[in-house]
């Protein structure tokens, strides 16, 4: 039965900001909305803050007033790694700089080459890359130095929607963790990472919360959801998204969008120098060990359209191929891909013959996304995650059949695709429940029944293929 205490979850991502209303009592989805937020085209990748406030407005005004107005708690999940800077009056200095803008590889390198790998894991738990908030700075710093003087605040941008719906300036553990100037490991700011950017911007940094912490009560009225609605912390998207799937220590989720990731929750906090691994923490006290492949979806799209065929014979032409593609193997580094000691490898497709088919093209493309993900679920475990309860696919990727049958069986696990594919937005509403009612993030997940979805075993004797498709990969992958 449906209760009258509503939870509000806010994703708001590169492209959109979507809003969920639940019942805060079965988890029952009520409502929904959605807003696109302007397109941005890498390396630049740039929106202007102001934008995800209006497609935030605009997403609730698509939700029923009878709705709102039983909102009780909210949360926010945003994109991680964005730099947002305002001034003192409020008002954003410039674009903010998201997760996928590469304009600050150079002073990524020149940040690890100065401090080295080691030094930067054992400070912050991650050694930072061009996404990471610590190198949009130091662009900012070395570019856009008239700006500096006027700095009032630093936020990401899940941090200025909180700071939009409260007033307060304030983040969450997961989202400060992939900063490049916090530390899951104490749990602490190392304010010195920040001032090897710029001394002196300490103080613009926002306070981080505890992850059950009441930021406030909602001060803006455009949205129409009450002012007596308690607004949680927030997060990263990738921390909400844990938390919408209900992921248990050893649990493994495996993303398959526009680019790729597979995380894990662990007890412990992780510390790979080679990069890899970024050593985030969760929303709920524990650690979030990730890695990011930049090709995934992007690739299957590239190959379909190269062989002119639609979503579904894509996926056809993949299934009725044997696992391994008869010998073709795809690395699927189209645009670049950070490896180690390699930033700039390149894709490559091997195996071609005079007979081949653009079955084995298909399934190639297939296997090579996989392969490379299922490569960073290798290099969760050699940094020590373990990941071998269940194992849940999600993203874009998730709803294609051939994607399913394909990560299943060259991982041989039994993988989970949830029936709700929402599940940044989903974990945004488990947040603000938890916040509302002072209960554990996990007996929320269990109440809603987060986790349950269509299950995939391996196909029956596909154990010796899969080996033998993954070795031909990993031969291959080293001459990318």
């Amino acid at each position: 039965m449906v209760s009258h205490a509503f939870a509000a979850g806010i994703d708001s991502s590169t492209q959109s900001t979507k809003v969920e209303i639940r019942d805060i009592e079965t988890g029952e989805l009520i409502a929904s909305g959605r807003s696109t937020h302007p397109a941005t085209t890498p390396p630049r990748s740039e929106q202007d803050p102001e934008a995800w406030w209006s497609a935030l407005v605009d997403a609730c005004s698509q939700i029923d007033d009878s709705h709102l107005k039983k909102v009780k708690a909210v949360a926010v999940a945003g994109q991680q790694h964005g730099l947002v800077l305002l001034g003192d009056d409020g008002v954003p200095l410039r674009p903010a700089k998201l997760w996928n803008d590469t304009e600050s590889a150079p002073q990524a390198e020149a940040l690890v080459r100065d401090m080295s790998p080691g030094g930067w894991v054992k400070a912050c738990g991650s050694v930072p890359s061009a996404s990471f908030t610590v190198t949009k700075l130091a662009w900012v710093v070395e570019n856009e130095p008239e700006l500096l003087a006027r700095i009032g605040k630093i936020m990401l941008p899940h941090d200025y929607l909180t700071w939009r719906l409260t007033g307060q300036h304030v983040t969450d553990r997961g989202d400060a963790s992939g900063t490049g100037w916090w530390s899951p490991r104490t749990g602490a700011y190392q304010r010195h990472l920040l001032d090897r950017v710029r001394a002196g911007l300490s103080n613009a940094l926002p306070r981080v919360c505890d992850p059950r912490d009441d930021v406030g009560e909602v001060v803006a009225g455009e949205l129409g959801i009450p002012r007596t609605a308690v607004v949680a912390p927030g997060t990263g998207d990738n921390m909400a998204g844990a938390l919408g799937l209900g992921l248990r220590p050893g649990d493994l989720a495996i993303s398959i969008g526009t680019s790729g990731t597979a995380y894990a929750v662990s007890s412990t906090p992780t510390a790979d120098a080679s990069g890899l691994v970024a050593g985030f923490a969760d929303a709920t006290g524990n650690f979030l060990p990730l890695v990011c492949t930049l090709n995934a979806t992007k690739v299957t799209e590239v190959f379909r359209n190269l062989i002119g065929a639609d979503y579904d014979e894509f996926d056809r032409l993949a299934l009725d191929t044997p696992l391994g593609a008869d010998g073709a193997v795809l690395i699927p580094y189209l645009d670049g891909e950070r490896t180690p000691n390699r930033p700039t490898a390149t894709g490559l497709l091997t195996g071609f013959r005079s007979d081949m088919t653009r079955g084995q093209i298909a399934r190639a493309a297939f296997e090579g996304v996989a392969c490379g993900l299922l490569d960073g679920v290798a290099a969760l475990e050699s940094a020590g995650v373990t990941a071998g309860e269940r194992t849940f696919l999600i993203g874009g990727g998730a709803k294609s059949e051939a994607y399913r049958r394909v990560v299943a069986d060259l991982s041989g696990r039994t993988v989970t695709v949830p029936d709700d594919d929402e599940t940044v937005a989903t974990g945004a509403c488990v947040q603000a429940a938890a916040v509302q009612g002072k209960e554990d993030f996990a007996e929320v997940a269990r109440r809603w029944g987060l986790g349950e979805g269509t299950v995939v075993q391996p196909g029956k004797g596909s154990g010796p293929a899969a080996q033998e498709a993954r070795e031909r990969y990993r031969a291959t992958r080293d001459l990318a």
